[in-house]
């Protein structure tokens, strides 16, 4: 720990001293580097995958600050970036592994890494001094799972873009209820949903009493889970196959098709969470809310809170960086993971992705105090639950989405959907 918290704070000063900087260069690679103990002596090329900054000017900015502070320290290494999308990443990853061109430095999402760490993709982060209580106490023990495979640690956390629980203050008065009181129980939940929910004469839903908003019913349903005790994945066995697991379906089956508190495959028009234009009462929102966008009006009425069963809990996704296992400049590609975590540069990030910084101490960066949901969210990091797991999450986690339906649109049963996904997962 101690050599990374040298090698950080050289970064984030862009000192040049290389006694002072994790410093066992790499081995010389196809853009001419040479063995050196000194980082200004150490050349050649990072390639380096992310997709954490969007195509604009000032995605442009923010990355170009990352590599001006690398190359304080690494000053004749060229970065060559892949500014991929969510929707391109594994493809990209995949096809370098394939080809033998395998990228130096790889930003993932919460998920990918027993996937590709399974596959000896990813360098172990230990040799630059990472272990468990380093991303303990440098971000937050909550999120170690997800960093990890086979107790091995891979990747250190970027930003968090957590999905926590909101509820409308409006909506809770009008209906003589205590703002102020958010439930304490999966079972206290459905029975304020239930009182929220507004229906016209013909049974059409005119506000939802909960809205699940999420990709597909992955992010609720491993919410509601966790709430009730297991994670979606418990060192890589599944933790969803129980009754716990049964209990949460069986919740989000007694919404659409008992209680009706919201309906099969509710969504707004934007794409946005229903409680932001009154059609929801509670539900999961986002991470980040833009109260110039939304009306200042819209962010007062709303008041945010963690789901609570067994325990308390805030789903969350967010940005793994890795080095590749085939980089011949290792200490290279650490040292640009370390620019691309300072404070400064996870701020950064953070605004651009509708997330926060993991890096702890970072309560008073304006990506967190400038709306009240990442406020929430940052303080609420040490609760923070996630999917994946599974060394095939990256093929499971569509066939989760299609599972979780049919039980919803009661074609299967829970327990037949539970078990059938458990049997599919490595």
């Amino acid at each position: 720990m101690e050599r990374r918290t040298k090698a950080l704070a050289a970064i984030a000063a862009l000192g040049v001293a290389a006694l002072t900087v994790t410093a066992c260069s790499g081995s010389s690679n196809d853009s001419g580097g040479q063995a050196s103990e000194d980082p200004t002596e150490v050349t050649g090329t990072l390639r380096v995958l992310t997709p954490s900054y969007p195509a604009s000017t000032e995605g442009q900015a923010a990355f170009d600050e990352v590599v001006a502070a690398f190359n304080e320290v690494y000053p004749n290494v060229e970065i060559e970036p892949d500014f991929a999308t969510f929707g391109t990443l594994n493809e990209k990853i995949s096809t370098s592994l394939a080809s033998g061109q395998p990228y130096d430095v790889l930003v993932t999402g919460i998920g990918w890494v027993p996937p590709f760490a399974s596959q000896g993709a990813f360098l172990d982060l230990a040799e630059f001094g990472v272990d468990v209580d380093t991303v303990s106490e440098e971000t937050t023990p909550a999120v170690v799972p997800a960093v990890t495979y086979d107790e091995t640690v891979y990747a250190w956390p970027l930003v968090m873009g957590a999905k926590p629980v909101a509820l409308s203050k409006s909506a809770f008065e009008e209906a003589g209820l205590d703002p102020n009181s958010p439930p304490e129980s999966l079972d206290e939940l459905m029975d304020l949903a239930e009182q929220l929910t507004i229906r016209d004469d013909s049974g059409k839903l005119v506000r939802a009493g909960f809205d699940f908003w999420g990709i597909g019913y992955r992010h609720p349903f491993t919410a509601l889970l966790a709430a009730t005790g297991p994670d979606l994945y418990e060192n890589g066995a599944p933790g969803f196959d129980g009754p716990e697991g049964a209990e949460a379906l069986d919740w989000m089956v007694e919404a659409v098709n008992g209680t009706k508190i919201t309906d099969f495959g509710l969504q707004s028009a934007s794409g946005a969470p229903l409680l932001y234009s009154g059609e929801a009462a509670m539900g999961m929102v986002g991470g980040y809310i833009n109260c110039e966008e939304v009306g200042q009006e819209v962010c007062d009425d709303l008041v945010f809170f963690n789901l609570k069963d067994d325990r308390e809990v805030m789903f969350t996704g967010g940005q793994l960086a890795s080095i590749g296992a085939g980089t011949d400049l290792p200490e290279a590609a650490w040292a640009f993971i370390e620019a691309m975590s300072t404070p400064e540069a996870e701020a950064a990030m953070a605004s651009m992705n509708f997330a926060v910084p993991a890096v702890a101490g970072s309560e008073n960066a304006d990506a967190v105090t400038n709306n009240p949901a990442s406020t929430f969210v940052y303080a609420n990091l040490d609760k923070v639950v996630f999917e994946g797991g599974a060394a095939n999450w990256l093929d499971l986690r569509d066939t989760f989405n299609t599972e979780l339906e049919k039980a919803l649109l009661e074609e299967s049963s829970t327990a037949d959907v539970l078990a059938y996904l458990a049997a599919e997962s490595e």
